[in-house]
């Protein structure tokens, strides 16, 4: 007997959809809150020093996802380089980063939606949204991908549009106004900014490793998957700095920190209410929500699903539809992210909006994945100095150490800025440990998986 598997059927242009389509929603709206704790200027700092560190993560991360082509994702490589409990931090962490962002981009399509139609609860639009998706993902891989890769194409032609008609109203002495948290360049509060906006600079990348998780539905996933990533990464740095820069000159940037649709309203500021450009900009940015709504999706059901089949969760959550999708684990996020949606006004964490704090909680499990990634990719170039690596890390060892030394200190700012949300997190991965203390017999019982131990 062998363990469900998922059928391969995607192909590079997919899999750049996949990586780009989970991660553009966060040019569209999170990072402006960014600019409300460190300004224009402290924010770019902390956004490109956070490109840096994704960029190294990246080319270090795909000599994982090629020699271990597996759902799992980050799950798989730490189980196999430091065993069930390495697996099982990893893995939890990456669905806490894939369960805790979904709610955040259903809020911003509530948002985005309640520009055109002010009647409407943004909330219920996002269960809405959670109803059409989840759907979606469940009728098959193929289709979701395909739709992923559409909408992904329009959400970057849509940013380029943005930056075209802003550009006669740019002027690079508003963005520099006031860029300073505090107002004083490399002064004490400029510093403190400058580390207190990292999770909203991470928001600029987030998930783009989970493309890692349709690995396994990959067609030659040693050739495809490192062309998707590089192209992915070098994608979303130039849209992330371009949208940041071009939205904080055309206007008093203070206005567009800490809401849900920044770029709306700053497009408002130079053609006005009326503009075909603006109604536009809110009906084709909604693609840019949608495609990482949606890709999202198929990444935390197949963290689920990977865990499920390992012995991690219930078993139950690897079952496969008639559609062969997870569509147990699809609608187990979907439950989860609708009750946070709805648990704003019942939860109130260190005075964050809902959005902030969903925000916060997914970049902490996206850190200590990466951590643990990084980790993983030195101790299996150690104890397996023969397994099959298509994909090497390039300036191995000095890109991955930049990567990890990077997100250690990211993890460690995280928590001093985010002490109220770090507890929340620790405690989430503490039931997590518990569980996994009283369910071995769970992962005896599980059909052994060739891909997660030594050979």
């Amino acid at each position: 007997m062998t363990a469900a598997q998922l059928k391969p059927t995607l192909g590079t242009l997919h899999l750049w959809g996949i990586a780009v389509g989970l991660v553009i929603s966060g040019e569209y709206f999170g990072w402006s809150y960014g600019w409300g704790v460190a300004g224009t200027l402290g924010f770019l700092v902390t956004a490109l020093v956070v490109a840096v560190m994704y960029t190294c993560f990246i080319f270090s991360f795909t000599e994982l996802t090629t020699s271990i082509p597996h759902a799992g994702g980050p799950f798989a490589y730490s189980l196999r380089a430091f065993g069930p409990t390495g697996g099982m931090i990893a893995g939890l962490a990456t669905l806490i980063e894939f369960v805790f962002a979904p709610p955040a981009i259903a809020m911003a399509i509530g948002a985005y939606l309640n520009v055109q139609y002010p009647s409407l609860d943004p909330r219920w639009a996002a269960v809405g949204a959670y109803a059409i998706f989840m759907t979606l993902n469940i009728l098959g891989v193929s289709i979701a991908a395909t739709f992923e890769l559409i909408v992904t194409v329009l959400a970057v032609a849509e940013l380029l549009v943005f930056m075209g008609v802003v550009a006669p109203g740019f002027s690079f002495s508003n963005f520099v106004l006031n860029g300073w948290a505090g107002s004083d360049t490399f002064g004490s509060a400029a510093i403190t900014g400058i580390f207190a906006a990292i999770p909203y600079a991470i928001w600029f990348f987030l998930a783009i490793e989970g493309a890692a998780m349709a690995a396994e539905e990959a067609k030659d996933p040693k050739r495809t998957i490192p062309r998707a990533y590089i192209a992915g990464i070098l994608t979303l740095v130039t849209l992330a700095i371009g949208v940041m820069v071009f939205a904080g000159g055309v206007g008093d940037w203070r206005e567009l920190s800490g809401i849900n649709d920044p770029l709306p309203q700053a497009m408002k500021a130079v053609v006005g209410n009326d503009s075909t450009w603006l109604h536009m900009l809110v009906w084709i940015g909604l693609f840019g929500l949608v495609a990482s709504f949606h890709g999202i999706i198929m990444g935390y059901s197949r963290q689920f699903f990977a865990l499920a089949r390992a012995g991690y969760l219930p078993a139950g959550l690897a079952k496969l539809s008639r559609f062969q999708t997870p569509h147990r684990a699809i609608l187990a996020g979907g439950v989860i992210g609708i009750a946070a949606i709805f648990s704003d006004g019942i939860v109130n964490l260190q005075g964050m909006s809902l959005t902030a704090a969903m925000i916060t909680m997914a970049v902490f499990g996206a850190i200590v994945m990466y951590i643990m990634s990084m980790l993983s990719l030195f101790r299996l170039r150690k104890i397996e100095p023969n397994l099959e690596r298509t994909f090497r890390a390039p300036g191995y060892p000095i890109v991955p150490a930049i990567a990890l030394v990077l997100a250690i200190v990211c993890l460690i700012a995280m928590i001093w800025f985010n002490g109220t949300l770090a507890l929340v997190f620790l405690g989430l991965m503490t039931i997590g440990f518990v569980y996994f203390r009283l369910t071995g017999h769970q992962r005896q019982a599980a059909i052994p998986d060739s891909l997660l131990s030594q050979p």
